[in-house]
């Protein structure tokens, strides 16, 4: 007689095998985590449609300001061109006082105000010249505030971490549970 006489080695006893049970809380644990994903998608296109149309509002805003801007440009570059072409005149010239000696008359140079559209172009670089080197460019040194700890912070991804692990901890408990 050996040891394993009195074991029950016989699993054949003429039953049927147990029903399967449909595993309904892994089912419900899956669903949910489905439910929880739909509604992450959700969330990301409503923030994609919703920044997309703040930025085009933006760039529509700022192409009407540089709109505006360049028109005031070339109004001040024909207004300077205008007054350089007025503000030219015939050089003065120095008159000796009445002597007893006969004038001679002397011919003088009269200038027209002719406009020269090659003057004009080259005062039209000089303004915008003098206009751009007047404006100051603002430059930023601070980090760039792009991306997912800047939006959510460091102790929001510490909370989405422990979440998540949590969660993984859940799945495989109930994945281990005994099936009844």
């Amino acid at each position: 007689m050996t040891a394993f006489e009195n074991d029950n080695m016989n699993f054949d006893d003429g039953s049927p095998p147990p029903e399967e049970s449909s595993n309904r809380t892994f089912l419900i644990a899956a669903g949910v985590l489905g439910g929880l994903v739909l509604l992450a998608l959700i969330c990301l296109a409503a923030y994609i449609f919703i920044s997309r149309s703040g930025s085009q509002q933006a760039a529509a805003t700022a192409a009407a300001l540089a709109t505006q801007q360049q028109a005031t440009i070339d109004a001040g570059v024909v207004q300077a061109a205008a007054d350089l072409a007025l503000t030219q005149t015939a050089a003065v010239t120095n008159t000796v006082p009445p002597t007893n000696t006969p004038v001679i008359a002397q011919p003088t140079a009269t200038l027209t105000a002719t406009p020269n559209p090659a003057t004009a172009t080259v005062g039209a670089a000089f303004t915008q010249i003098a206009v751009s080197t007047q404006t100051i460019i603002a430059t930023s040194t601070a980090l760039p505030a792009t991306g997912i700890g800047d939006e959510i912070g460091g102790s929001g991804l510490i909370l989405v971490t422990i979440v998540l692990v949590a969660v993984i901890f859940l799945v495989r408990r109930l994945r281990a549970a005994p099936t009844r």
